[in-house]
Formats: C-alpha cells, sequence, structure tokens
C-alpha cells in the first residue's frame, strides 16, 4: 500500500440544481471559451441557457466553440485553442461529457504555450514529450454525464487517429470549478447511461486491485462501487429517477478522484487502444466489451484474491467468500444494465487485431500497466483480448 500526498483543488458544487447556484461564486474569468459538443444535447435539456444565464450574472463573456465529438480529436482541440486566443479569451468553460471535459483541459493548457500542436505535449511513440511552459487557462466543467470523472482530475485523454494513438496530454490543470447537477443528466440515453456508468465503475475497480492503491483512494473506490452497483440499473432504467442519478453521479465524481489518488490499471490502457483504431466506439462499451476476461485473467492469477471478494461484496453479493463470485456479481450487473451483449466485430474489431491492439496499448499508455497488480506479457494482452471477442 502506498502513501497518498496529494491536493485537489477544484471547488465541487454538487447536487440536484446546482448549477443554479454557480454564479455565487467568484467569477475566474471575465471572457470564456464555452465548449460543447457539436449535438444537441445541451439545447435539449435545458443547460445551455441554465449556464448561459449563471454567466450573464457572473458578468462573464463568451464565445461559444461547438466542435467536439465523442473521443476528441487533437485537430479539434487545436482548432478550440486557436478560436480561443482570437477572441482573447482567460477562461474556458466545459459543457458536457467528459469527450468535453477532456478537450476543454488541453485547449486551456493549449491556448498560453507557444505552439499550435498538442502532439508536442503527449507522452507516446508520436508526440512530443514535452511539458508546458506557460500556465494553463482556468477552466470551469460543467458534467452533463456520469462517467469519467474528469470534472475533478487533470487528465486529458485525446486522440490522433492519424497515428492510432489516443492517450492522456501532460501538463493539464485541475478545474477551478466542477458542478455536478444530475438534473443535466436525466434525457441521457438508457445505453449511454449503462456505458458511463460501467466507465466509472471500472476507474474504481481497477484502481481498488492495482499495487497504486491506498487508504484514500479505498475510501473513494468502495463509495463508487457500491453506489453504482445499487443504482446504475435504476438509472438505466428509468433516466427521470433522480436519485438513481444522483447516486450515479456521486459514484462518478468519488471515481475521478480515485484516480487522482491511486490509478487506472492496464483494462483502460486496454481501451484506449481499441477506440484508437475504432473511433466510433464509446469507451463504456469497449471497457464492458473486455472487462469479464480482464478480471477473469487477474483472478486466475491470484495476485489479489481478498480484493474481488471484497468487490464482489460492494457489488451487492453480500455472501461473496471467493474471488470468482465478483464474476458473477459483474456479470449480473451487465444483464441488469443490458449490456451484457457487446460485440467488438460490430465495431469493426477482428480477432486476429489481438496482437496489434495489445502493443498499442503498451506503448501509448504503458503507465497504467506499472499500476497493475503484477507483470503482464503482450502474449498475456492479446489472449485477454482474443478470450473476449465476440
Amino acid at each position: 500500500m502506498e502513501i497518498f500526498n496529494y491536493c485537489v483543488p477544484t471547488r465541487v458544487l454538487f447536487g440536484r440544481g446546482s448549477l443554479e447556484t454557480l454564479h455565487t461564486l467568484p467569477a475566474p474569468g471575465k471572457k470564456a471559451l464555452l465548449v460543447t459538443s457539436h449535438g444537441k444535447s445541451h439545447m435539449l435539456n435545458g443547460s445551455f441557457d441554465k449556464l448561459v444565464k449563471e454567466l450573464d450574472a457572473m458578468g462573464i463573456e463568451y464565445v461559444h466553440f461547438n466542435h467536439i465529438a465523442a473521443n476528441p480529436e487533437n485537430t479539434a482541440v487545436e482548432e478550440g485553442a486557436k478560436v480561443g486566443r482570437e477572441n482573447n479569451v482567460d477562461l474556458v468553460i466545459a459543457l458536457g461529457g467528459g469527450s468535453v471535459m477532456d478537450a476543454s483541459k488541453s485547449i486551456a493548457m493549449l491556448i498560453p504555450q507557444h505552439t499550435d500542436c498538442l502532439w508536442d505535449f503527449a507522452n507516446s511513440p508520436a508526440g512530443g514529450k514535452k511539458m508546458p511552459t506557460e500556465k494553463s487557462l482556468p477552466w470551469i466543467a460543467i458534467t452533463t454525464s456520469a462517467g469519467t470523472g474528469s470534472e475533478v482530475d487533470a487528465t486529458s485523454v485525446i486522440s490522433n487517429p492519424s497515428v492510432y494513438e489516443k492517450i492522456g496530454v501532460s501538463g493539464c490543470a485541475f478545474a477551478a470549478i466542477a458542478v455536478v447537477d444530475p438534473e443535466l443528466m436525466r434525457t441521457v440515453p438508457p445505453k449511454f447511461t449503462a456505458y458511463q456508468g460501467f466507465d466509472a465503475l471500472f476507474h474504481s475497480l481497477e484502481g481498488y486491485i492495482s499495487c497504486k492503491h491506498n487508504l484514500m483512494s479505498e475510501l473513494v473506490q468502495r463509495t463508487a462501487i457500491e453506489n453504482i452497483g445499487k443504482y446504475l440499473a435504476r438509472a438505466v432504467a428509468d433516466g427521470n429517477d433522480m436519485e438513481a442519478r444522483e447516486k450515479v453521479a456521486f459514484a462518478n465524481t468519488l471515481s475521478g478522484y480515485s484516480m487522482v489518488y491511486s490509478s487506472c490499471a492496464s483494462e483502460h490502457s486496454m481501451e484506449h487502444a481499441m477506440s484508437a483504431y475504432h473511433t466510433q466506439l464509446p469507451h463504456g462499451a469497449g471497457l464492458i466489451m473486455i472487462s469479464m476476461e480482464y478480471f477473469r485473467f487477474w483472478i486466475k492469477r491470484h495476485v489479489c484474491d481478498d480484493r474481488f471478494i471484497d468487490m464482489a461484496r460492494f457489488l451487492g453479493k453480500t455472501d461473496a467468500n471467493k474471488p470468482e463470485d465478483f464474476l458473477e456479481a459483474l456479470a449480473k450487473l451487465q444483464k441488469d444494465c443490458g449490456v451484457d451483449d457487446l460485440k467488438m466485430s460490430d465495431y469493426g474489431i477482428r480477432k486476429e487485431d489481438a496482437m496489434t491492439l495489445a502493443k498499442c496499448a503498451r506503448d501509448t499508455m504503458g503507465r497504467l500497466f506499472a499500476a497493475d497488480p503484477a507483470e503482464t506479457t503482450d502474449e498475456d494482452i492479446a489472449g485477454i483480448y482474443e478470450r473476449a471477442y465476440r
């Protein structure tokens, strides 16, 4: 178990209606680049209008940038930074899910730098491996989904499809303010509620078995796992179940803290390789596809049996007494949420791609492999892909 020494400076406004209290806080800037997805959900669910009202009350002008897609790409970040520079913004505001928040924190970092190329700051085979020389602009995170925990961490996952890399970009800052308002999540469709909820779940499951765990990380991971185990299926079944939405949103934010206090493990590296090559694959769906075989691999290694029994109990199987009980609990939750039949083949992934994906995962995000409970080989990782393939 590792010691911990962390400062998480983000001010979090949590709970139903919390967006409408944003104006009570000091404004961290005067002119913002307001970043959203290219879709219309932020208009349809009313979050955009609510936010504009808050910005008016805070005396913040804004320029709207709405070019962010799922699995955000480096070129969109670079375009956003260019718009921000041209309009002399001193603040970035993210309104959306994990993709928008990740893109926004990279935009906030890139605007003050003396380069237009985001990949200068990518610590990857194709990246420049540089650290920013200028301080990031402040940014505000307003999350409209419960999946990534990006509102409370300083990691920005961006894809560069030209080199098949999807990684965390260096030098991003924690949000000055994060708003986690479950009312903004009411209209998220069932399947995406499930994908996002499982993403949050895997952050904490991976962290709990990682070699980076500590007393603080275990505190947030256990609570996150328990809340998702109890409430995610309810949120999927009824998006207007606001108790379920709130508890899943809470678990999501805690899973963001899990990544700050400890680390994800190689499951996340494996999925990033999948969606780096297949950009239409939702991140949470990719994680679900490999999860059963990923955790089965570690159970068969017997490197942390007690932790799997713990996690089975956290998920609601209170009589768990062997590691395999965790797989039963995880399979039940996936079935209850209607995501137990996802197939890699539906997204163009081939079984013979397993070794290519394994090498990509380790080459681009090897630091997460260092958090695993034991060492693995490329053959081990390719084998997990192959056994998970459908």
